[in-house]
């Protein structure tokens, strides 16, 4: 994979085109047809996606149990992002061994990504330790960041819900 597409994303933020060639080197290219999901919710997770090109949905179920213990599994669109902003999934799974996938994410335009397996994120980061450095400190700034959203979201709904309550 060229270096070039690779470079913009935040988990290469600070780094020079020499550090980012080994994950190039180890990042395979998916190309995933509109409508299809590339991360599925509850599925184990093992590698992280960079959207290289096209629009994405990122969906949530929102699973409530109903009476007579019928289960309602309808998801909730929470977001959708384009390759203009340079989005990457699935950062969660990289550090937990069985980790499930918190969200599906669905191709609305035809979407061509990169991936790089847990595997080879660490095999390079292990190789190069002052790389490595860099790549953690910036996945752990976009964990936090969304750590930080997800909060005040809780925030709103724990909200919205106590003032229904109150009516």
């Amino acid at each position: 994979m060229d270096v070039g597409a690779l470079r913009y994303f935040s988990i290469f933020k600070g780094l020079e085109e020499s550090q980012i060639k080994p994950f190039a080197d180890k990042a395979t290219s998916v190309d995933v047809a509109t409508g299809n999901n590339f991360i599925v919710e509850g599925d184990v997770g093992d590698s992280v996606f960079l959207l290289l090109e096209g629009e994405v949905e990122i969906n949530q179920a929102l699973t409530l149990t109903m009476n007579k213990g019928e289960v309602d599994n309808r998801e909730k669109a929470i977001i959708k992002l384009t390759s203009e902003i340079k989005p990457l999934f699935g950062e969660m799974s990289l550090f937990n061994e069985g980790d499930r996938r918190t969200a599906s994410v669905k191709a609305l335009t035809d979407c061509k990504l990169a991936k790089i397996t847990k595997e080879e994120l660490f095999e390079i980061c292990n190789a190069h330790p002052e790389t490595g450095y860099k790549v953690m400190q910036n996945l752990c700034r976009t964990l936090c960041g969304n750590l930080v959203k997800a909060n005040q979201n809780v925030l709103k709904l724990t909200t919205a819900f106590s003032l229904i309550l109150e009516r």
